[in-house]
């Protein structure tokens, strides 16, 4: 068990849950059905790669190669989509220009499919 990565999943999941009840209990006044529905989804994504984090920070002796490319990758795809979305909601409620946070979405998107691809491709030639 890699007990820092552990740390990382285990808080990941915690703040993933807190911003869930966030939305569930507050946003619904302040954020518009759409707006909603895009947090929503940066939490379900956040709760989901919380979880392989800790699979990942919890099972690496069931791998032959190091899980430690992938859960960086995964961790910095998450972050980048996730809080990219929970910032984008934040300026369009503040009215803050956001034409720069705006490429990072996408760019955390193809981060955590390319550190799924990349999982696959090495449990594949394991």
């Amino acid at each position: 068990m890699d007990k820092n990565k552990v740390v990382f999943a285990s808080f990941y999941i915690a703040f993933a849950i807190l911003l869930g009840a966030l939305g569930a209990h507050s946003l619904k006044n302040i954020l518009t059905s759409d707006q909603l529905a895009s947090f929503e989804v940066g939490v379900r994504y956040q709760l989901f790669t919380g979880l392989a984090l800790l699979f990942f920070g919890t099972q690496q002796h069931l791998f032959a190669f190091s899980l430690k490319p992938i859960f960086r990758l995964l961790m910095i795809g998450s972050l980048l989509f996730s809080v990219s979305i929970y910032l984008l909601l934040l300026f369009s409620v503040l009215e803050i220009p956001k034409t720069a946070l705006v490429p990072l979405t996408p760019i955390g998107g193809v981060l955590m499919i390319v550190s799924w691809i990349a999982f696959a491709i090495k449990v594949f030639r394991q």
